[in-house]
């Protein structure tokens, strides 16, 4: 890896974070794309650079996130589930999971085919919750639990949680910016954990590739929060699910 590599990933993590595409697995096939194996650093940059990505969410929202206790507590307890999941399957997730384009094109396939039967046939209803500080704790936790399901590379931590508030009765502007929210706590765990266990492994040109990566995906993901929140006032998630169909079908054939 050099720096303009460490850049290019960066640029694709800021864009694909908070979109319902998987961050995750467009990381793990530009790695496959450049001809890089998936090696114990490159699994542990792509964790850390969402890191940076996520903390744009911290800019943005930092006064509902930091202020409004209310807010802070239903995030929390949304992140509880993803905590325990990641706890107890870092390993199989880390060494099995994570480089693995094939689980990736499958996840993004019928993920893809999920979000386009999902958006097909939601209907928002009239009292759907429109304040986050008001969505319930039974909610919060529940979001949480299908946010766990994206600790499978490919399934997208933005999807699961999205598709997840609009089941429960919230609407679509106030579970996207719920998404953004949860992703601080989550990243922040699992970039702290994965760094505790392999950064005494890297080497000083290493930590210099993860610096620019993460610097490089803050930037990309303000302009990529801005998008998203534009995009879902005037379209529905239809897009992004051919999208995913798309990509996978790409890789397959290539």
């Amino acid at each position: 890896m050099d720096f303009w590599h460490a850049i290019v990933f960066g640029v694709v993590e800021g864009i694909t974070e908070f979109l319902p595409v998987s961050s995750t697995g467009h990381l793990i096939l530009t790695a496959r794309v450049l001809n890089f194996p998936q090696t114990e650093f490159l699994k542990s940059f792509e964790i850390t650079i969402q890191l940076g990505a996520i903390l744009s969410v911290v800019v943005l929202y930092g006064r509902s996130l930091l202020i409004n206790g209310a807010v802070i507590k239903k995030v929390l307890a949304a992140f509880v589930p993803t905590a325990v999941a990641g706890l107890a399957l870092y390993k199989v997730v880390k060494q099995t999971l994570l480089g693995s384009a094939d689980v990736v094109l499958w996840s993004l396939f019928l993920g893809g085919i999920f979000l386009i039967i999902f958006d097909l046939f939601h209907r928002e209803p009239r009292d759907a919750t429109e304040e986050i500080a008001c969505i319930s704790y039974k909610q919060a936790i529940l979001i949480g639990f299908f946010q766990a399901i994206a600790i499978i590379p490919g399934v997208s931590r933005a999807a699961a949680t999205i598709i997840g508030g609009l089941i429960l009765g919230l609407r679509r502007k106030t579970i996207v910016e719920f998404s953004f929210l949860l992703a601080v706590p989550t990243m922040l765990a699992a970039t702290a954990l994965d760094l505790f266990k392999s950064a005494a492994s890297f080497s000083a040109d290493q930590f210099g590739f993860l610096a620019v990566g993460f610097l490089t995906s803050f930037v990309v993901a303000l302009a990529s929060i801005k998008f998203l929140l534009y995009f879902i006032k005037r379209h529905n998630f239809l897009s992004f699910g051919i999208y995913r169909i798309a990509i996978a079908l790409l890789f397959w054939l290539r």
